[in-house]
């Protein structure tokens, strides 16, 4: 498996991997109308950074890091994470938020913040629970699930800090 750098000309084989997610309606608070270059413009162009997880040529994944909050909060990074339906259950949402730890250490972020992990999506809530994160917040009834109506979202949280340094690090 190699993660790289999204180039524009990724997108062709990213968006039917996010349409497909974001149509589906059950893990992002994304329109899950949202049209291909409306797409583009969020996982693409606003990130700070976005890359992709392929397989001989194949994308398989992708990820996305971007400033959770301006200004002050600008040390904070945020990440969203996408894996093709083929290739679920493979190791590669693991492999992309360790990836992407890296990554946001070498922009500069010295924490890493997800907003809205939906607790319906058990799966993610444990795997980054066992890579670190630690739920600082829940939004109760946050998100309307298409199959299982109102769910809570958690705000999950990482320092990317060495705590013995004080310098970004493991």
């Amino acid at each position: 498996m190699n993660i790289r750098p999204a180039h524009a000309a990724d997108f062709e084989a990213i968006w039917p991997i996010l349409r497909d997610v974001f149509r589906a309606g059950e893990t992002y608070a994304v329109d899950p109308q949202i049209n291909k270059d409306a797409c583009r413009d969020y996982w693409m162009t606003t990130p700070a950074a976005t890359y992709v997880a392929e397989d001989e040529g194949t994308i398989l994944g992708t990820y996305y890091i971007r400033t959770n909050q301006p200004g002050g909060g600008a040390h904070i990074c945020n990440c969203g994470y996408v894996v093709a339906e083929a290739a679920r259950g493979q190791g590669l949402a693991r492999q992309m938020c360790e990836n992407s730890q890296q990554e946001a250490r070498a922009l500069g972020y010295r924490a890493m913040q997800f907003n809205f992990v939906l607790a319906s999506n058990v799966g993610a809530v444990a795997l980054w629970k066992k890579l670190g994160f630690e739920t600082v917040g829940t939004i109760p009834e946050a998100f309307d699930h298409p199959r299982r109506g109102m769910v809570d979202a958690l705000v999950m949280y990482k320092s990317l800090v060495n705590e013995a340094t004080g310098a970004a690090g493991c």
